[in-house]
């Protein structure tokens, strides 16, 4: 299940927003106190980010820029300016689309899952099947046997660098140049953390020493 943040300081919009996202299915985190907003959605690893523009402290497009020095998740401004400056102001630092308020529903869902789609997964890979593992790309879940867990962003992107470098050993540097764009915000603990997440996660599933260490050389499945 994919994991959606709202940027929004309207408490109604904001919460419509939510149950509408709800209701289709996303996990939905509701951001109502805004400082160090950029700080907050990086925490939460997102796939995608619902960014208003105007907003206390600091406006969506300085949001957008913090946030798009550490990361590239999806970002779709959604605000009542229209000008088409403040559309291309968007566009320029980082913003992957931009809606109207007050939106159209139906194709806010529509611009929503064709931007997770065009983001995570190519139709042809959607799942990755590994020894009875599958990864599903667009649900952000991994199953064996039947049993299913949900992974946050981070642990989805790991083990697709994971399935697609099959039988072969993988130097931590190219996994951090991988996840956080050549190091940025991420140290050598930081992927020893993900990795052990991931390992409580395939051990729940009753998975046991799928991803080992190299020591000195780095990881293999």
């Amino acid at each position: 299940m994919q994991k959606i943040v709202i940027v929004e300081d309207n408490n109604q919009v904001r919460e419509n927003l939510k149950i509408l996202l709800e209701n289709r299915g996303y996990r939905v985190k509701a951001i109502s106190e805004f400082e160090e907003v950029a700080q907050k959605v990086l925490e939460e690893e997102p796939h995608l980010v619902l960014l208003d523009v105007n907003l206390p402290n600091q406006s969506g497009y300085e949001i957008c820029s913090k946030i798009r020095i550490k990361s590239k998740v999806p970002i779709i401004f959604v605000t009542s300016r229209n000008t088409s400056m403040d559309e291309l102001n968007g566009i320029m630092l980082g913003g992957d689309d931009y809606i109207e308020k007050p939106y159209n529903v139906p194709i806010l869902l529509a611009r929503i899952q064709n931007l997770l789609n065009r983001t995570y997964a190519k139709e042809e890979e959607r799942k990755l099947t590994y020894q009875g593992i599958v990864l599903d790309i667009l649900k952000s879940t991994i199953m064996y046997q039947e049993k299913e867990l949900e992974l946050t962003k981070t642990e989805l992107k790991t083990l697709h660098y994971f399935f697609t470098h099959q039988d072969k050993i993988i130097p931590r540097a190219d996994i951090i140049d991988f996840l956080w764009d050549n190091g940025v915000y991420a140290d050598d603990n930081s992927l020893s953390v993900i990795v052990t997440r991931l390992r409580e996660k395939l051990k729940e599933l009753g998975i046991e020493e799928l991803i080992e260490t190299k020591r000195g050389q780095g990881y293999k499945i």
